[in-house]
């Protein structure tokens, strides 16, 4: 099975960092890294040359401009770019426990998507973890909250792992799906501009479509970097959207995923690229 991973960014590139210094210390690499940038500048670009050069699989930065919180239209370009069967999904912000990669490919099965644990580094530890360039977290370690969501364990994954999610537990800060569904159901939902929910919209397309959620716990475990959210106070326009995916039950989105696999048929382009790129 070919594994594509997609880390999403916007101008964090010190997180980004430890992202990605987290991947190179993987016991299962994927086979490609995609780095979807909702226009962030140069010094991200830098931060990915250098573990481009370092990490023993190809590493991809597709760069959009800077029009806003555009999320759905950055992952949705990395999964036209992905050439595995698999795609796996993180945020810039998520430093991974070392099976990561490894676990997600385990519980991976046809006709399922995967969502992922989150544990959750303080301000505190986020702090020193970034000061130090530290991957280490853990249940024992200070600067965490709501530890067990930091605990590996093969043994108790195969008794608490869920074969359903709920939506309140969907964050597409760590998910896993089969290229094949994403393209099916076209994607991510790119008129939702601006903070969430567009990865609980692309979930109730995939669960309309048939494909089971699976909602993984005590494996594939990564750390949240604490930050000021992005979050939008009260109701936006991206609520009404997926409102309406669960009345009508519709199983793909308007405006998607397939306005870009033509651009990404025969590789990346260099317009896809950042313009500080080497």
């Amino acid at each position: 099975m070919q594994i594509s991973l997609i880390v999403s960014t916007y101008n964090w590139p010190e997180a980004l960092d430890l992202v990605l210094m987290s991947l190179f210390h993987q016991r299962r690499m994927p086979d490609e890294v995609l780095i979807a940038d909702d226009g962030s500048s140069e010094p991200t670009a830098q931060v990915v040359r250098q573990w481009a050069e370092r990490l023993p699989v190809p590493v991809h930065h597709l760069w959009q401009e800077d029009e806003g919180y555009r999320l759905a239209r950055s992952r949705n370009r990395a999964i036209a770019a992905a050439r595995g069967d698999y795609v796996i999904t993180l945020d810039g912000d998520m430093v991974l426990e070392p099976h990561f990669v490894e676990d997600h490919e385990r519980v991976a099965e046809p006709g399922w998507f995967v969502q992922g644990p989150r544990a959750h580094a303080t301000m505190e530890g986020t702090k020193r973890m970034l000061e130090t360039r530290s991957i280490r977290f853990g249940p024992l370690r200070s600067g965490m909250r709501r530890r067990h969501l930091a605990v590996r364990s093969p043994w108790l994954a195969k008794r608490y792992t869920r074969d359903y999610v709920t939506m309140r537990r969907i964050r597409g800060c760590n998910q896993a799906f089969w290229r094949a569904d994403l393209i099916a159901v076209n994607g991510f939902e790119e008129r939702m501009i601006g903070w969430g929910p567009e990865d609980k919209e692309c979930a109730t397309r995939l669960l309309n479509a048939g494909i089971r959620g699976r909602e993984v716990r005590f494996m594939a475990v990564a750390c949240h970097l604490e930050h000021a959210s992005r979050q939008t106070e009260g109701s936006t326009p991206n609520d009404a959207l997926l409102e309406a995916t669960i009345r009508a039950r519709k199983t793909r989105c308007e405006i998607g995923l397939d306005q870009h696999l033509a651009e990404f048929a025969s590789g990346i382009p260099a317009r896809a690229r950042p313009p500080w790129s080497a």
